[in-house]
C-alpha cells in the first residue's frame, strides 16, 4: 500500500510539475504560423505539447496593404486566445506576437478583457505608437494597414490602445535597424522607439532585421514567459 501511494504521489507531482501556461503566437501581416518554427521547436524542447501551443493564422497572404485590425483578421486570435485559457491547465496563457501581429494580439486582449489572465505579453517589433511610412492620421494614409483600424501615427486604432496593460508582465523586443518599423529612417515616434510599450517590464533592444528578431530570438522569447 505504501508503494502504491508513494508512486501516486510522484504521479501527481509530475502532472504538477508538467502543468504550465498554454502560449499563443501571433504572426505578422501576410506571414503564416510557420514563421514560428523556432518559437516552436524552443517550446517542444522545454517539454511543451502541442496542445500547449497555439498559432492562429489570420489575414491576407496576397495583399499586406489590405490587412487592417477590424474584422476577418480579428476572429482567428480572437479565438486562438479564447481557446488558449479553455485548456490551459493554469487558467493562465502567454501571448507572444511578431510586428502587426503583436499590435493584434494586443487588441484582442484589450476586447475580451482577459489581461489579468495574461501572465506574460511579448511584443516583437511590433509598431505600438504606428509607423511614419503609414503617414500621420489622417494625412497620407493610403492603405487598409495604414488606415483608421492601422498603423498611421494617431491611427484611432493606437490612440485607443495606449496606456492599456496587456498582461501581468509586458516585454518588448526590438531593433534599430528594423526595416519596417524604422524604414523612414528614425525608429522613434514623439521621441520613443514604436516598439517600445507602455508599462513594459523590460524592453530589449539587438541587432538583427525585422524578421529576425522573430526567428532568431526563441531562447530569449522562451526565457520572458517563464
Amino acid at each position: 500500500m505504501k508503494v502504491i501511494l508513494l508512486l501516486l504521489g510522484c504521479l501527481a507531482l509530475g502532472a504538477q510539475a508538467a502543468c504550465r501556461d498554454a502560449v499563443v503566437l501571433v504572426h505578422g501581416n501576410s506571414a503564416t504560423p510557420a514563421s514560428w518554427a523556432n518559437t516552436v521547436a524552443a517550446l517542444k524542447g522545454q517539454g511543451y505539447e502541442d496542445s500547449d501551443i497555439l498559432l492562429p493564422d489570420w489575414g491576407s497572404k496576397s495583399c499586406a496593404a489590405c490587412n487592417d485590425h477590424s474584422g476577418s483578421e480579428e476572429a482567428p486570435v480572437k479565438a486562438a486566445l479564447q481557446d488558449a485559457l479553455a485548456h490551459s491547465c493554469t487558467g493562465r496563457i502567454d501571448v507572444i506576437g511578431h510586428s502587426m501581429g503583436a499590435t493584434l494580439a494586443a487588441q484582442q486582449i484589450s476586447k475580451l478583457g482577459i489581461a489579468s489572465q495574461v501572465d506574460a505579453f511579448v511584443g516583437i517589433a511590433g509598431a505600438f505608437r504606428g509607423l511614419y511610412s503609414c503617414g500621420i492620421y489622417p494625412y497620407n494614409v493610403l492603405t487598409s494597414t495604414c488606415g483608421s483600424q492601422g498603423l498611421s501615427v494617431s491611427s484611432p486604432f493606437l490612440d485607443s490602445l495606449y496606456g492599456t496593460v496587456f498582461g501581468d508582465r509586458v516585454y518588448s523586443i526590438k531593433s534599430y535597424i528594423d526595416q519596417v518599423v524604422c524604414s523612414t529612417g528614425t525608429c522613434l515616434v514623439y521621441g520613443i522607439h514604436s516598439s517600445s510599450i507602455w508599462y513594459e517590464d523590460a524592453s530589449y533592444s539587438l541587432n538583427l532585421g525585422h524578421f529576425g528578431l522573430q526567428t532568431d530570438t526563441a531562447a530569449l522569447q522562451l526565457s520572458l514567459i517563464q
